[in-house]
């Protein structure tokens, strides 16, 4: 028997020297949940990717609100040469014959134009320089300006994209913060799962340790009383047998450690140089959450309100656009300046001429079998489907406040219970090895105690988890920080630095 046991001493002896032996060249952390909280809200590669989709968002909104902003633009074509043969009558002899030509023509322009969201429409004030050049055998140079020139483009009866982008634009973008908030709770609550998946790592190891020395010690009591012959042989193979489990428990315990060690570590941004002891959060703040104020800050920060907001402005805008689409569409384009020609640069801005254009164009769909009309039929459709489902989003969406509030207001109980629970283990335990050390009781109450003692160690881990994960997850909801009773927010200046 004292055969079996030397090489499986050996073996622990080992594991726990390559367990050890590492440790010796990395640094280590002491972490508080808080702590591993704020390095996951800095480096983690989640709150990164939050970090860069909300800039993707905050430029798509500077490109929404450029439009409304004037904007000035050059244009230029320098040169324009051509050399070709042009077909000439004389007149004289009447006979037609092919001439070659060179000639190069240059144009500079500026142009300041504003679009104006409520018409769709646009004015604009243009300036144009055209240089001509003929160098064939009457060379001759020609300058056409037009100083000034101001104009109106304006669509009529037409579909007006600018004014449903001024509606659900701001709306986009006040949604992209709450997405970006939202964003990183999920950090939060994804670092709380991985910070009490390696704290019961670390208990459950601390556990393994405990039981595998206690079962050798018991084990060595257990063969001297079976020498005596104060215990059976039954009770004697039942101490061995625990004590090989608890050399197994020992290997498992070990191998997982390692493993939830390099989750959060991966998730931190930390290289195999650090190792990680976390400090369990033994205190937790007493409060209680109203359903009424939860679903009140809910309605008023959740991402998912806005989302349902834009989807019916949107939903909307299409039948809107469609509808549209169906009958006549017009365009009206006119200009007003002055114009002049010369041979000379100067003079081509001397004596200037009116010059006017006023052009109206308009399309009607005579007989298109029905097309936009089924269009029409097809956005309407689209439309009351999306009223449907955010209806039946915004009810899900109130059921899971009222859930989330309810099983987190039951979290405290559920620790304090789980806290005494894992004292009186412990103490029962401790009460039941003393009273098999003095042979009162036999090997089975002994592992009973020591199985519900680890039970209640990790029950008491498992609640804090519970505890930390719904309170992060009704933060998610309603984006408010319920301990210091404030709205999360954010330096989004910052963030597009």
């Amino acid at each position: 028997m004292r055969s079996l046991i030397r090489p499986f001493r050996f073996l622990i002896f080992i594991f726990l020297l390559q367990g050890i032996l590492p440790l010796y060249s990395q640094d280590t952390m002491r972490l508080t949940l808080d702590q591993v909280i704020q390095l996951a809200q800095d480096q983690s590669p989640q709150a990164i990717l939050a970090k860069h989709l909300f800039r993707a968002s905050y430029w798509t909104f500077r490109t929404y609100k450029a439009k409304y902003l004037p904007a000035l633009t050059m244009n230029a074509t320098i040169p324009d040469f051509s050399r070709d043969f042009e077909r000439e009558y004389d007149f004289n002899t009447g006979q037609e014959y092919y001439v070659e030509k060179y000639r190069n023509n240059s144009t500079l322009g500026l142009s300041l134009t504003q679009n104006i969201g409520f018409t769709g429409g646009s004015v604009f004030i243009n300036s144009n320089l055209t240089r001509f050049d003929d160098f064939g055998e009457k060379s001759r140079t020609q300058y056409i300006t037009t100083p000034v020139s101001i104009g109106l483009r304006q669509p009529i009866f037409n579909f007006n994209p600018l004014k449903w982008e001024k509606k659900i634009e701001p709306i986009k973008y006040e949604e992209a913060k709450k997405r970006y908030l939202d964003a990183m709770e999920s950090v939060n609550m994804r670092a709380v799962d991985l910070f009490f998946n390696l704290v019961l790592a670390q208990k459950n190891m601390e556990i393994a340790k405990m039981n595998y020395h206690n079962s050798d010690t018991l084990y060595h009591i257990a063969q001297g009383r079976y020498n005596i012959g104060t215990i059976a042989e039954d009770d004697l193979l039942q101490m061995q047998l625990s004590f090989l489990n608890a050399g197994t428990d020992l290997n498992k315990a070990g191998i997982d450690l390692q493993i939830r060690e390099f989750q959060l570590r991966s998730f931190l941004g930390f290289n195999e140089n650090v190792k990680l002891e976390l400090i369990v959060p033994n205190k937790i703040p007493k409060m209680t959450v109203e359903v009424t104020k939860a679903l009140s800050l809910a309605q008023k920060n959740n991402p998912d309100i806005l989302s349902y907001q834009r989807q019916l402005l949107e939903a909307r805008r299409d039948v809107v656009q469609a509808k549209q689409q169906k009958g006549i569409n017009a365009n009206l384009f006119a200009t007003f300046g002055y114009t002049q020609r010369a041979p000379t640069l100067p003079d081509s801005y001397q004596n200037l001429l009116d010059q006017q254009r006023i052009r109206l164009g308009f399309t009607l769909p005579i007989l298109d079998w029905g097309l936009n009309r089924g269009k029409y039929k097809l956005a309407q459709s689209n439309e009351e489907v999306v009223k449907t489902n955010v209806r039946q989003n915004q009810i899900d969406f109130e059921q899971e406040v009222i859930l989330n509030v309810a099983q987190f207001n039951l979290q405290d109980d559920q620790v304090m219970i789980a806290a005494k629970a894992d004292t009186i283990a412990r103490r029962r335990y401790e009460v039941t090895k003393q009273r098999f050390l003095i042979g009162k009781i036999s090997v089975l109450d002994l592992n009973v105690a020591d199985s519900e003692k680890d039970v209640a160690r990790r029950g008491y881990i498992s609640a804090l988890r519970q505890y930390w994960s719904y309170y992060y997850g009704l933060r998610r909801l309603t984006l408010h920080d319920f301990i210091n009773n404030k709205d999360l927010a954010a330096d989004f200046e910052k963030l597009v630095q």
